[in-house]
């Protein structure tokens, strides 16, 4: 077992991007190369899954036209002021950067992505786009996450009617239930769903896909498109995980977004290694524990987390258990310590990882305040009891190069189909759907 020896004691930013000034955004800005042309794209433009012109953007920062470089973000990406925000820079756009490869720090293309759909958004309804003539065709899209919302508004721009059915009270998705409050809490979502109503989006929230409701809509629809993510968390059960103090994740999440953070203690241990489990261990720091560990079965090596937010947590003071594996938790009227024992790894499984195996006598306790299960998430197969036709790869349900699923008339993205990616690839999976659904209708 390897851990950090003690946590640091330093101030953690409420906000993992805050916002800059416009004197730092210009200063910023004024550094970008502007490298890349119409015969070879700027590497940072390349990286973009949403097709952002980054350098287009940049430039208009640099000239003083805030405005106009959030016309040409909202131009390819209508929810470019939550990308700006929860976006994985580090290993998209930002990474790409030519300055990266000089040993130079890269233009913080996250930043003045925020600063630009920001400030835009400061000024009145942020820049989009008009709505083209109506086609007299109707869209229901499933789910009102990135995917969705993405898919919607292009669909509307382009002249069709959208109706998005989610059950949830409020548009986001993962973003506004299950992403992490200090990398976004719940800004920019209104203003973002707003501009989607105004291109003519019709939103019916609270309303779930199995509701009498949306089945009729779904029913009479020319086009679907599911954009419902991944279902709850996976189940995982240990011996003591009924006390309380023990959370699944996005439980746990959803109660910090919606103003009811739940006291943590002293001791906060956090199961898995995926980037659910890295927010909840910092979110764990952030609500006052003292010792936050993650427990993992495997090696660093193996964690599916980013590297780089590995770093950061561990820069803030989140300690790791590597080839652990918990056995049961203890507690009389509340969870109060965790029994694990090491692993080691042996053959690869069917992910193609070597295997955790048990060592024999390793036990060893944890003590914990909380625990916070955070192993994933479960795939969507119900869809298959209501929609007829829809095949699944494995958790994720199948569809094609350009979101067409095995039903000829359903279209689909973002987790339910990825099994569980970034944001802006599920905005960009959105819109692949909307270009397809034209595609298809317009036949």
């Amino acid at each position: 077992m390897s851990t950090t020896a003690s946590r640091i004691v330093i101030e953690l930013p409420d906000e993992l991007r805050p916002p800059i000034s416009e004197a730092e955004a210009l200063v910023e800005a004024d550094r970008c190369l502007a490298c890349g042309g119409p015969h070879a794209p700027a590497p940072c433009a390349v990286a973009c899954p949403a097709d952002i012109d980054v350098p287009g953007f940049i430039a208009a920062i640099a000239a003083g036209d805030a405005d106009g470089a959030a016309k040409t973000i909202f131009a390819e990406n209508l929810l470019g002021g939550t990308c700006a925000r929860v976006c994985p820079v580090e290993v998209l756009c930002e990474g790409a950067c030519v300055f990266v490869h000089s040993g130079r720090k890269p233009i913080a293309i996250g930043a003045l992505q925020r600063f630009a759909t920001d400030a835009a958004r400061a000024e009145g309804p942020p820049p989009g786009r008009e709505r083209a003539p109506d086609k007299g065709r109707s869209v229901v899209v499933v789910g009102a996450g990135p995917s969705g919302m993405a898919c919607a508004g292009e669909l509307a721009a382009l002249g069709y009617g959208v109706t998005v059915f989610d059950e949830h009270d409020e548009p986001g998705g993962l973003v506004r239930y299950a992403i992490a409050p200090y990398r976004e809490q719940q800004d920019p979502l209104p203003a973002e769903a707003a501009a989607l109503a105004a291109l003519g989006v019709e939103f019916r929230l609270g309303v779930p896909s199995a509701a009498a409701e949306a089945q009729r809509a779904i029913d009479a629809a020319d086009a679907v498109y599911l954009g419902v993510g991944l279902g709850p968390d996976t189940e995982v059960s240990y011996p003591g995980d009924d006390l309380p103090g023990v959370w699944n994740s996005l439980p746990f999440i959803e109660a910090l977004k919606t103003g009811s953070p739940p006291r943590v203690g002293h001791d906060v241990i956090v199961v898995g290694g995926g980037n659910t489990a890295i927010d909840v261990a910092r979110e764990a720091l952030r609500l006052g524990a003292d010792r936050v560990t993650m427990v993992y079965r495997r090696t660093r090596a193996e964690m599916p987390a980013y590297s780089h937010e590995i770093d950061e947590a561990e820069a803030e003071g989140v300690r790791f258990s590597w080839l652990s594996d918990p056995i049961r938790l203890i507690g009389t009227h509340r969870v109060e310590a965790m029994e694990c024992r090491m692993m080691r790894l042996g053959d690869p499984d069917a992910s193609g990882r070597r295997r955790p195996e048990p060592v024999e006598g390793s036990e060893f306790v944890l003590r914990a305040d909380t625990v916070v299960k955070a192993i994933g998430q479960r795939p969507r197969t119900e869809l298959g009891e209501w929609v007829q036709g829809l095949e699944f790869d494995g958790p994720a349900l199948r569809i094609d190069t350009e979101g067409r699923t095995s039903n000829p008339r359903f279209f689909a993205g973002g987790d339910v189909a990825n099994g569980g990616s970034s944001v802006v690839e599920a905005v960009r999976e959105g819109k692949r759907a909307a270009r397809a659904i034209d595609r298809w209708l317009g036949q």
